[in-house]
């Protein structure tokens, strides 16, 4: 299904999105993280890179596996990139989890509503989260990188080193 557009291989094509995108996210991620006053502003950005992300990567992996058909089985590459979305869908939950919680928190203190949690247990479980997706997005990030170097390997040989 995803084999070619306009005789170019999809593979390359949307790979680079995703290369693009999720190592966005995680920066995204990181920077929400660490500075609360961001995710109000920049959180829903972030959740639409993970989104975004996380759709294309199927994509990348059923054109690879077209693009292999043609140029042969990198198998080391295929493995690594079909344990992406492992590592994406994680990040895409904690990032929509810590921008809900976060917004959830902010509206309840606007609004003085007591039956909403604004206290240190609420603070400490948006840290939590916050700490959590910090990780995700490293994971991520190395998994990113593995996944890449694999294909620059498999595509270019030694060549790329």
């Amino acid at each position: 299904m995803f084999d070619q557009f306009n005789g170019l291989p999809v593979h390359p094509l949307v790979v680079h999105a995703v290369v693009v995108l999720l190592p966005l996210a995680v920066v995204g991620t990181w920077a929400i993280a660490l500075v609360p006053r961001w995710r109000p502003r920049y959180g829903p950005l972030v959740v639409a890179g993970a989104l975004l992300s996380v759709a294309l990567i199927p994509v990348a992996t059923s054109s690879g596996e077209e693009l292999a058909h043609r140029v042969g089985e990198p198998e080391a590459h295929e493995e690594l990139g079909e344990s992406l979305l492992w590592f994406a869908v994680p990040l895409l939950v904690l990032v929509v989890v810590l921008v809900w919680l976060s917004h959830r928190q902010s509206r309840a203190q606007a609004t003085s509503d007591p039956s909403d949690p604004t206290g240190p247990r609420a603070t400490r479980l948006v840290t939590a989260v916050a700490v959590l997706a910090a990780l995700a997005g490293l994971a991520t990030a190395v998994q990113v990188y593995r996944v890449g170097d694999s294909g620059a390997e498999a595509t270019w040989g030694s060549a790329s080193r």
